[in-house]
């Protein structure tokens, strides 16, 4: 007689399980490791990838500090090599292009949630301050967003006429500075007082205008608008 056939791994039952639950009840329905299995099958196709996503989240803490973990990290981790890597930072990429996708073509000072939303994704897991300059036409929408700079974990450089020059060469008339604060917590300092009225002084007699600066931290962002910082 012929030997009976072989199992299927179990694993390939519940792939098709997940992915059927995910299907019906979207992201809603499934809790971050099983999110995160979604994600790891296209790179792990043939290994019950539970314990890895799991692991992920043991260390990272969350699905979008997994996403947005700096590839170095994830290489660090049992399990990962450069493929799911990859695959984590093509997932981020995406989420990323689709919050921005939401600024294109609209006045950014009507679409405020939506900016916040793309700027705490772009930046607010960030391990190094970086500088990013959004600059607004005439009627407030978005016609570049461009990181100026990016410095160590606590300090960035940043040169006021390098941005207002950069600001005429495109035709800005108004700007919104976005900075991050790796430590998490957004309260504004001294140094980020100090430098957002230097950039608003050369920005003035120019007439652009400068109508925010958030920073953005893992705990929240903060507004100089609001603060009455500016």
């Amino acid at each position: 007689m012929f030997e009976a056939a072989q199992a299927e791994p179990h694993y390939i039952g519940h792939r098709d399980r997940l992915r059927d639950r995910f299907l019906a009840g979207g992201v809603d329905a499934l809790p971050d490791y099983e999110l995160l299995e979604l994600v790891l099958f296209a790179a792990i196709p043939r290994r019950d990838v539970k314990p890895l996503a799991k692991d992920l989240l043991a260390r990272f803490g969350s699905f979008a500090e997994v996403i947005a973990a700096p590839r170095e990290r994830l290489l660090e981790i049992d399990g990962i090599g450069e493929t799911v890597a990859v695959q984590l930072k093509v997932i981020e990429a995406a989420a990323l292009r689709l919050s921005k996708t939401r600024l294109i073509g609209r006045p950014a000072l009507s679409s405020w949630a939506a900016l916040l939303d793309y700027c705490a994704a772009a930046m607010a897991r960030g391990v190094r301050e970086e500088f990013r300059v959004l600059f607004l036409d005439r009627k407030n929408v978005l016609i570049a967003d461009e990181v100026q700079s990016a410095g160590t974990i606590d300090h960035t450089p940043v040169y006021p006429r390098e941005i207002v020059k950069r600001a005429l060469e495109i035709g800005a008339s108004a700007l919104i500075l976005v900075h991050n604060h790796p430590s998490g917590d957004p309260t504004p300092s001294r140094a980020d007082i100090e430098m957002t009225r230097e950039i608003a002084a050369a920005a003035k007699p120019l007439n652009i205008a400068v109508h925010d600066h958030l920073v953005v931290g893992r705990s929240g962002h903060a507004s100089f608008k609001s603060l009455g910082l500016l």
